[in-house]
């Protein structure tokens, strides 16, 4: 059993039950909270723990879920769960203060790494002064088309978008993004967006 509690946030009980006893099979101690509002009051008493929730639910959604939280300067490593298409509200909830961002579906491996990255933030929560330095060295490696696209993506915005914005294919604009990818050294495109932000990269 693990020495932290995942917080599980879902308006709906199948997934949040589902979800729960998988993390619980692979030795997580879990806690499930029906609704954002409730999570909000319960956040105050959080002792190590990480939060999963979905970013789309009935009310207060994720995003604001972080919102609110960091109002209230209760600092809760967090990953949110999201549908096809809603990379741009995923990236609003990583400015929010998520960790990283999951879509659907997703293998239980998938979540499990991400709970077990966000723990590091358990360990040590504030950004490293010598990873932002790599980060902002890989960033000036980039070519200056590099860098608009980048900056498209960490908008959310889909290739199509970036194609008719920049002038160029949808095919060119999935090289450049290959290529940033492997620049950057991104894991996955949360990664990808988490490295942006924390070293100030944003949308122009």
């Amino acid at each position: 059993m693990t020495d932290y509690t995942v917080h599980i946030v879902d308006d709906e009980e199948a997934v949040r039950k589902s979800l729960a006893f998988m993390l619980t099979m692979s030795g997580f101690a879990v806690k499930i909270h029906q609704s954002a509002d409730a999570f909000l009051a319960f956040a105050p008493d959080v002792r190590n723990g990480i939060l999963v929730t979905d970013l789309r639910m009935p009310g207060m959604s994720g995003v604001e879920l972080l919102r609110n939280l960091s109002d209230r300067k209760i600092k809760i490593p967090s990953i949110v769960i999201t549908g096809h298409g809603d990379v741009p509200m995923a990236v609003e909830a990583m400015k929010a203060g998520a960790v990283d961002f999951i879509e659907k579906p997703f293998e239980d491996s998938v979540i499990i790494e991400a709970i077990e990255r966000a723990s590091e933030h358990l360990i040590v929560p504030e950004g490293d002064s010598d990873e932002i330095g790599n980060i902002q060295a890989r960033l000036d490696a980039l070519s200056e088309r590099e860098r608009q696209v980048l900056s498209a993506v960490v908008a959310g915005l889909p290739n199509k978008t970036i194609a008719y914005d920049l002038d160029i294919s949808p095919r060119t604009v999935e090289v450049h993004r290959a290529n940033v990818m492997t620049k950057m050294k991104a894991k996955s495109l949360a990664h990808l967006v988490r490295m942006a932000l924390a070293a100030g990269f944003g949308p122009s």
